[in-house]
């Protein structure tokens, strides 16, 4: 190449070699061309319009970063068996707590359900209706129902039934005042096997009818021999009893063993004896030593108190109306004998004016009173105070 020469240098026949200096040498004047002045308000649109598509052209969308996910590392066979050891321990201790508060759940249900219970059943609880249904029901029990005592021992269902059938049709018969053979062994169990203790020789008995009238019926059989030595007394269950106070007496001091008719035998010189009852304790089946007697007529009452301290069984029987209530006689004390202190007490209690005294005033005895000894000083206090 030639120095200062490239428009040769493109190909032969171009054009003439020239210096380069002439490239970069002015040129003509540029040409000015006038142009219709246009509507402001579009121009300014357009200048925003292309200021918004370079700003958008200018904004490069950053392509999205894929996460790489990291690669589990495989665990060793120790972690694994330490990792399901801590996760059964886990899972067992959730099942001891969910079982311990199921457990407080049942017994907070059970409280609540006895207290509910205990409520229902208590007077308090059951309204005011309720107990006077309850009262009533009871009530109509009672009138149906026949008490039978003084029965002997080996007395059963078939015998009350075959004695009480022809009065009505008979619900139920439930006995009572049964001493069974050990502690061990029930009254139901004793009543059923026949296992009654040795001492015991009498029962009692409810016979339920399932008509009112039927009991008013049973009650003629009071008084009758259903066996040898015993005369079983009838009578309503219900409050309103036969039992008149006016044809009754009480006794007292009876034997402890002893029998209805033996009572029934001693009275019956009295007049004729509607029943006797003696009241005994319903563990051992033994008189508590009293009794009452329920006489046909008032007169036999009067006889009947002639037989007071006389005696029954070697003891001394006590015979008296019933509900008299003799009071004995309060003991006044004696003031004579009186104890000295209480004399001294009341005679200081009492106060007396100055001008109710009469008399000379006793003059006080002087008390011997020792002279009083000198006080002796130390010598090593002598010595200072010198």
């Amino acid at each position: 190449y030639v120095v200062g020469q490239v428009s040769g240098s493109l190909g032969a026949g171009a054009a003439p070699p020239a210096p380069l200096a002439r490239l970069f040498r002015g040129g003509a004047p540029p040409v000015l061309v006038a142009v219709p002045a246009g509507n402001k308000k579009r121009k300014r649109r357009e200048e925003a319009e292309k200021v918004s598509e370079d700003q958008s052209s200018s904004v490069v969308q950053e392509p999205p970063v894929k996460v790489k996910k990291a690669k589990k590392k495989e665990r060793s066979k120790a972690e694994k068996k330490l990792s399901d050891r801590e996760n059964a321990l886990k899972q067992a201790d959730e099942e001891e707590d969910e079982k311990l508060f199921q457990n407080k759940k049942k017994q907070k249900k059970k409280a609540s359900q006895a207290v509910t219970k205990s409520l229902v059943n208590s007077p308090a609880g059951t309204t005011a209706e309720q107990q006077k249904r309850k009262r009533v029901a009871d009530e109509m029990v009672d009138r149906r129902t026949v008490f039978v005592g003084n029965l002997p021992v080996n007395c059963t269902v078939q015998v009350l039934k075959s004695l009480f059938k022809k009065y009505g049709q008979i619900q139920s018969i439930r006995f009572r005042s049964l001493i069974p053979a050990e502690d061990t062994i029930s009254k139901k169990v004793a009543a059923i096997k026949h296992k009654m203790h040795p001492n015991a020789k009498f029962v009692n008995a409810y016979v339920v009818f399932k008509e009112e009238r039927g009991a008013e019926k049973a009650l003629k059989e009071n008084g009758t021999e259903i066996a040898s030595g015993f005369h079983i007394r009838v009578d309503t269950a219900s409050k309103t009893s036969s039992h008149d106070n006016k044809r009754s007496v009480f006794l007292g001091n009876l034997p402890y063993d002893i029998l209805d008719d033996a009572v029934r035998e001693h009275f019956s010189v009295c007049g004729d004896v509607v029943g006797v009852r003696v009241v005994r304790d319903r563990k051992t089946g033994l008189g508590k030593g009293f009794g009452y007697v329920l006489f046909e007529n008032t007169d036999a009452v009067h006889l009947a108190l002639k037989l007071n301290n006389s005696v029954l069984m070697g003891r001394k029987i006590r015979v008296q109306r019933t509900g008299d209530k003799r009071k004995a006689p309060q003991k006044i004390p004696d003031r004579s004998r009186a104890p000295k202190a209480t004399a001294d007490t009341t005679t200081k209690k009492k106060s007396y004016s100055d001008d109710s005294f009469v008399g000379e005033k006793a003059t006080p005895l002087k008390k011997n009173v020792k002279p009083k000894r000198p006080k002796t000083i130390p010598r090593k206090k002598a010595g200072r105070n010198k």
